[in-house]
C-alpha cells in the first residue's frame, strides 16, 4: 500500500500519451549499467540484478566486462548483456540502441558510473588528461541522460543514478578537475530532477566518499593525507546505500554515518575556511608530489 502511495505521489502531473506509448508495447525494461566491469559500477550492477532487473552492461574492456556478466548471470539469474563500448565515442549510444532492440527492451534505468579521476597539480595534467576526464564524466554523462531520459519520461517510470562524490560539495585543490566535474553531475541531476518532479522519473545523484576499489590509488592519490585518515567504504556497501536511496527517490545519497555531516559542513562553512582544508588533506605527500595519473573507472 505504502508502495503504491508513494508511486502515485511520483505520478502526479504524468499524463499518459497512448500514442507515444505504443512504441514500447512488447517490450521490457532493462537497467542500463555504464563503467560496469569493476568498482562501483559492477556493484550496483548487482544490486539492481538481485532486484532482478535485467541489465545491459557497458565498459571499454571486453574480457573484464564478459566475466562481470557472466557472474552475474550465475549468481543472480538475470539477462546481463555486455556490451564494450567507450562511452565517451559517438558509437556508442548506438550500440546500446541495438543491444537493446536484440532483446526488445527499452532502458528503463540509467545508471552513469563510467568515470575517471585526476590527482597532482592542475598544471601538472597534460591538457589531453584534462579533456578527457571532461569528456567522460561530463559531456558522456549528459549525452546518455539527455538521449534516455525521454522515453522515461513518456512511459512515466524509470529514471536516472549518476555517481558523483562527497567531493562535488566544494572545490578540492589538487583534484581540482575531479571535484568540479563532480560539482557538475551533482548540479546537474538535482536540477533535472526538480524539472521531471510528479511524472514518475526519478534523478539522483550518488555521492560516496573514499571508497575501497583501486580507483584513489591508481588516479595517484594514494601520497593524499585523507587516505591516511579516512576508512574507505566498500564498493556494496556504497551500492546498496545508492540503491536504496533510488528507490526511494532521493535526489542526493550520501551514503554512510560521517559523509552526511561532512557534505553539511562543506556546504555552510566558507569556502575560504572549507578549501584550505580540503587542499591539507588532498596534497600529496612525498618527493614526487606534484605527478598526475588518471584512472578510468570501466
Amino acid at each position: 500500500m505504502q508502495s503504491s502511495l508513494l508511486e502515485s505521489w511520483r505520478r502526479r502531473w504524468w499524463r499518459a500519451d497512448p500514442a507515444a506509448l505504443a512504441v514500447y508495447a512488447g517490450l521490457k525494461p532493462m537497467t542500463v549499467v555504464t563503467g560496469a566491469s569493476e568498482g562501483i559500477g559492477y556493484a550496483l550492477a548487482c544490486r539492481f540484478a538481485a532486484a532482478g532487473s535485467d541489465l545491459i552492461l557497458v565498459a571499454r574492456r571486453p574480457q573484464l566486462l564478459n566475466e562481470a556478466a557472466e557472474r552475474i548471470r550465475a549468481h543472480y539469474k538475470v539477462e546481463a548483456v555486455p556490451v564494450p563500448a567507450d562511452v565517451t565515442q559517438p558509437e556508442a549510444i548506438a550500440a546500446i540502441e541495438t543491444a537493446l532492440a536484440a532483446h526488445r527492451a527499452y532502458a528503463d534505468v540509467l545508471v552513469n558510473s563510467a568515470g575517471m579521476g585526476l590527482a597532482g597539480e592542475f598544471l601538472s595534467h597534460p591538457p589531453e588528461a584534462v579533456l578527457r576526464l571532461l569528456d567522460l564524466n561530463v559531456r558522456a554523462l549528459t549525452e546518455l541522460m539527455r538521449h534516455f531520459l525521454p522515453g522515461m519520461r513518456v512511459r512515466g517510470r524509470g529514471g536516472v543514478l549518476n555517481l558523483a562524490s562527497l567531493g562535488g560539495y566544494a572545490p578540492g585543490p589538487y583534484q581540482a578537475v575531479y571535484y568540479a566535474s563532480k560539482a557538475y553531475v551533482m548540479s546537474l541531476s538535482e536540477a533535472v530532477a526538480a524539472e521531471t518532479a510528479g511524472e514518475g522519473v526519478r534523478i539522483s545523484a550518488l555521492a560516496p566518499g573514499p571508497v575501497n576499489t583501486g580507483f584513489h590509488r591508481k588516479m595517484g592519490s594514494e601520497r593524499a593525507f585523507y587516505r591516511y585518515l579516512v576508512v574507505p567504504a566498500s564498493a556494496e556497501g556504497v551500492a546498496a546505500a545508492g540503491y536504496r536511496g533510488f528507490a526511494f527517490g532521493w535526489r542526493v545519497i550520501v551514503p554512510g554515518i560521517l559523509n552526511p555531516f561532512m557534505a553539511l559542513a562543506m556546504r555552510v562553512m566558507p569556502h575560504r575556511i572549507v578549501i584550505p582544508i580540503i587542499g591539507w588533506l588532498l596534497k600529496p605527500r612525498g618527493a614526487q608530489g606534484n605527478d598526475a595519473r588518471g584512472q578510468v573507472n570501466g
